[in-house]
Parts: structure tokens; sequence; C-alpha cells
């Protein structure tokens, strides 16, 4: 059944993707199909805290629909973000321990081509004004044929082996014993005797 954004689907709608993230994007449009696809082969909802593991291999816009469908986030511990630069993200489920990749693919829709050739006008700011309404009109057609699809048709599902990180600890937190600021007691370095925080670490030992 293709995804929409109607109150009959059991997952958050890609309108409430956009109102956090902040626009609409084939990107986005990527890891909202991706999650969903990932949940349904787990045959998991969105869990109200860790038990659900997201590692992905972007840092791109895609994550952010990561977050808002999976409940995965950088917060509770549970989004691994490791840049490699490819829309590839692992789904662990903690509670039996099955895990799977997806791929996410590039469907055939033929708009793909005069974005691309517009793109670099528009971010480098040399584009018209006419062609950066053209570049958004053909982003919103792109992303709505995205929509369209089944989720299973935008990405490859892999089952595989894959050891869940450990959940998040919660540390004190105690003032930095040079610059005064709350610091986790386990984000601390030793210096000179003092428990300081990693910045002033930094600069007092003159590493980076």
């Amino acid at each position: 059944m293709p995804v929409n954004s109607g109150s009959s689907s059991p997952y958050p709608s890609f309108d409430e993707v956009v109102r956090f993230h902040g626009h609409t994007c084939p990107g986005l449009a990527t890891g909202y199909q991706a999650s969903i696809a990932a949940m349904k082969a787990l045959g998991v909802t969105r869990p109200r805290d860790e038990e659900l593991v997201a590692i992905a291999e972007t840092n791109a816009c895609g994550v952010d629909a990561i977050q808002v469908v999976t409940g995965c986030t950088a917060g509770k511990g549970n989004l691994i973000i490791h840049d490699y630069g490819k829309h590839v993200f692992t789904f662990i489920n903690r509670e039996n321990g099955e895990a799977v990749r997806i791929q996410t693919k590039q469907p055939d829709i033929p708009e793909r081509a005069s974005l691309h050739e517009l793109r670099p006008r528009v971010f480098s700011g040399t584009a018209t004004d006419e062609e950066k309404q053209a570049y958004h009109s053909l982003m919103h057609t792109i992303v709505k044929k995205m929509l369209a699809l089944d989720p299973e048709e935008m990405v490859t599902i892999e089952k595989v082996t894959v050891q869940p990180p450990s959940e998040a600890e919660i540390f004190a937190s105690i003032p930095c014993e040079c610059c005064g600021e709350q610091v986790a007691d386990a984000r601390t370095r030793e210096y000179e005797g003092k428990k300081i925080c990693i910045p002033c670490f930094l600069r007092k030992t003159g590493t980076t």
C-alpha cells in the first residue's frame, strides 16, 4: 500500500516529518520510506524508548525522517551516525536481536535529470527566479512520486546480524574545575589533579 500522509497510516505522516525538518526534499522522502520499510521488515511500531536502534551511514536530510518515524534519536542514544556519505541505514530490534540493513535505491523518476541540472545554479546563487521556481516545483513533483511508491520499492532490505550498542548511560554532572560549567563526570579529563571539561583540557594542553 503506498505511503501517504493520511490518518489511516500507523506511521507519522510525511507532513509531520517536514515540519520537524523544515522543508521537503527527496532526501527526506528517502529517509521516510526507508524508515517505514525497516519497521515493517522488523514487525515493530515506533517505540517509546530505546527498543529500536538506528545506525545511519550519512548525516543528510533522511536522518531527520528516521528520528520522527522510528523514534531513534540522538538524545536517547539510539541513533548512531557514521557519516560515510551513503544512504544506508541499519535498524536493530533490541527485544529479539533482529536487524535489517536498508540500502536506498533511486527510483526511475524522469524529473531527476532536470533537478540535477538546476541544482548547481540554485546552490551557487546564480539561478534566476524562474530557475529557482522550476527547481522547487521539480523537487515537490519528485517527492510526491517517491511517496506514491511502496516503501519496499525504494529500498533493498537485507537481514543482518549486528551487535546492538550499549544503552545510553546517565551520568552525574559536576562543575568543571577550570571554567565552572557543568559537565558529565564521565566526560571530564584529569589535569594537574583537577577534573576539567574537554574544551578546557584541549586549551590547557594545546591539543585539538
